[in-house]
């Protein structure tokens, strides 16, 4: 029985026809933009074409906290998992990826007072180019959206705690500008 476990494990994890590096860490660079957004995406190359990816985001960040009237926050912790394709083979040129991906938020206090929290559930789509730099770096440029299901409360203000609207609600939202630095190995 162990031996067959060990059988299946070595054929998902060598694949046949792979060549070069199986796996990839990167972190976009554009997230530490987003009030100090914390990122990383850990990658596995299945095959010459495709490629498991499973990331997270996170930011703890409230700013001004000791003046609530000008308090504000974009606080996450953000988990994703899924596949990428690449025309032409991995960690280098043209890929499209799709992801699950869960995010617990709290933001507000930038454009407005108003404050939301709650749980996204959804799925993204991306397109992007991956640029090679080196025998181990890697550049990636791209974009994408995701959408899914919002379980939300909405506050008039970051430290009053007033509801406004509570509920569940479909969304659609722009996702991931990234320029990401990645190292393969």
């Amino acid at each position: 029985m162990r031996m067959r476990f060990f059988a299946v494990l070595l054929v998902i994890l060598i694949p046949t026809g792979l060549q070069g590096r199986r796996f990839s860490v990167s972190t976009n660079l554009l997230g530490y933009a987003q009030l100090g957004t914390m990122n990383v995406d850990f990658s596995y190359a299945l095959s010459r074409k495709w490629s498991l990816l499973v990331g997270a985001r996170y930011n703890p960040f409230t700013y001004n906290e000791a003046e609530p009237q000008n308090q504000f926050q974009l606080r996450q912790q953000s988990y994703s998992v899924g596949a990428r394709l690449w025309p032409w083979h991995t960690w280098s040129g043209w890929w499209f990826s799709s992801k699950l991906r869960y995010q617990e938020y709290n933001q507000g206090g930038i454009i407005s007072r108003e404050t939301s929290e709650g749980d996204r559930v959804g799925l993204g789509l991306y397109s992007g180019y991956t640029l090679m730099l080196s025998k181990h770096f890697n550049m990636e440029f791209g974009i994408g959206f995701w959408g899914g299901l919002d379980i939300y409360t909405r506050y008039s203000c970051p430290e009053c705690g007033l509801t406004v609207d509570q509920g569940q609600k479909f969304f659609m939202l722009p996702d991931d500008v990234m320029v990401s630095v990645a190292y393969v190995f």
